[in-house]
């Protein structure tokens, strides 16, 4: 019954590769939606920590972000405004503190901002094409540390976070990634033939060990408030964040290698 539950979830979010077809406008719209219900699962499991944060000014900084196609740069401005807003509002309201408005932040960077690196790293030359190492790099990470963690795994990797995850599973995950993007990379060379192959097979190492890092790192916040999953918006995966975790740091991960070390 799990099992079934699982694979209608995967029915459910597969409409996402159209919208990477499609890119521009729909994409965003897309990856626009997932931020915010993304967001309102991270707030929502804050109250079982009786934390309270303001989560209609992160949704509509995050709106503000998207929808006026905001560069990373003028982000930062944009978000110190709503820090320093933010900070006024405990003087003004004492009902909320500090701690509501450091998690109202970090919800807003961590969903919102995360997830924006998809549709950036699409308006890049060869976007199309390139983005589709966030989704391979993850999705394989993900299925081979599963796989080899299964029939290999012995030795605990973050037995207080995760306690099922283990340390030959993770080696897996990273040998899952590298290869794949390294295999997807050979595809491209007829496409791009300006990035040499290796790059691919770097990129898909790093996000081998960052996605782990988001799926752990959503392990963590979930164990700390008490929960199993983010939500049930998604039959047999839990939430937007519970199946994106570790997308959200392969997609910057992805966005910072080419802009900075491709030079695209």
């Amino acid at each position: 019954m799990k099992q079934n539950s699982r694979y209608l979830g995967a029915i459910i979010i597969s409409p996402l590769i159209i919208f990477l077809f499609l890119g521009g406008v729909y994409l965003k719209a897309l990856v626009l939606i997932m931020s915010l219900i993304g967001m309102n699962e991270f707030f929502n499991i804050m109250k079982n920590k009786n934390i309270n944060p303001l989560k209609y000014f992160a949704f509509a900084t995050c709106i503000i972000y998207y929808v006026f196609n905001l560069s990373l740069g003028n982000l930062f401005y944009i978000l110190m405004l709503l820090l320093f807003i933010l900070l006024c509002i405990p003087v003004i309201d004492t009902k909320y503190n500090f701690i509501d408005i450091a998690v109202t932040f970090l919800g807003l960077l961590y969903v919102g901002v995360l997830f924006s690196f998809i549709p950036q790293l699409y308006t890049k030359d060869y976007g199309s094409l390139l983005i589709w190492i966030i989704f391979i790099s993850s999705w394989l990470c993900d299925t081979t540390a599963y796989y080899t963690g299964r029939f290999f795994g012995k030795r605990k990797l973050c037995p207080k976070v995760s306690p099922k995850k283990t340390i030959e599973g993770s080696i897996g995950g990273l040998l899952g990634s590298a290869i794949a993007c390294g295999l997807y990379g050979i595809f491209l060379t007829r496409y791009i033939p300006n990035i040499a192959i290796y790059h691919y097979f770097i990129i898909g190492a790093i996000c081998g060990v960052f996605c782990q890092f988001g799926d752990l790192f959503a392990s963590s916040v979930k164990r700390f408030v008490g929960v199993k999953d983010y939500s049930n918006l998604i039959p047999g995966h839990g939430g937007i964040l519970d199946r994106f975790d570790s997308i959200l740091f392969a997609s910057m991960v992805t966005y910072y290698y080419v802009t900075f070390i491709l030079g695209i």
